[in-house]
């Protein structure tokens, strides 16, 4: 299954190792899913990582970026045609659209109109692994 997700996602998965980003984190290191990714969105990640507000180290943030990209679906996104109320959000369903993922997983799903989403399912990571959970049990 390849999934899109949002900073936001990626961030509380690494500060609450228990919570349901974290578990949605554990999928992507073991395998079972798949994050699709564009240059766009690894800067992201590498610049909110590295916040001081965040404690995460240099090795850390490596290690889960290096992750990314060698087991990761790397795209070359296209621009949405119909802009987002947060431009900043696009690069996330850009690449949703050209991966053709199964989900986009996001603690703000509101941010992304059900208008604009193609057809791409956006999700909270709570709502993801329900629906993960229910596929896995058929």
């Amino acid at each position: 299954m390849i999934i899109v997700l949002d900073t936001n996602v990626v961030v509380s998965g690494l500060l609450r190792p228990h919570s349901k980003p974290a578990t949605i984190l554990r999928l992507v290191a073991t395998g079972v899913l798949r994050v699709a990714y564009d240059e766009r969105i690894l800067a992201e990640y590498r610049e909110v990582l590295r916040r001081p507000k965040f404690p995460f180290s240099s090795e850390q943030i490596r290690a889960f970026l290096d992750q990314t990209e060698a087991e990761g679906v790397p795209v070359v996104a296209l621009p949405l045609r119909s802009p987002l109320p947060d431009p900043d959000d696009a690069p996330f369903l850009e690449v949703a659209v050209a991966a053709h993922a199964d989900a986009l997983v996001t603690g703000n799903p509101r941010h992304y109109p059900a208008r604009v989403r193609h057809g791409i399912p956006v999700m909270d990571p709570a709502s993801f692994l329900d629906r993960w959970t229910r596929q896995q049990q058929r």
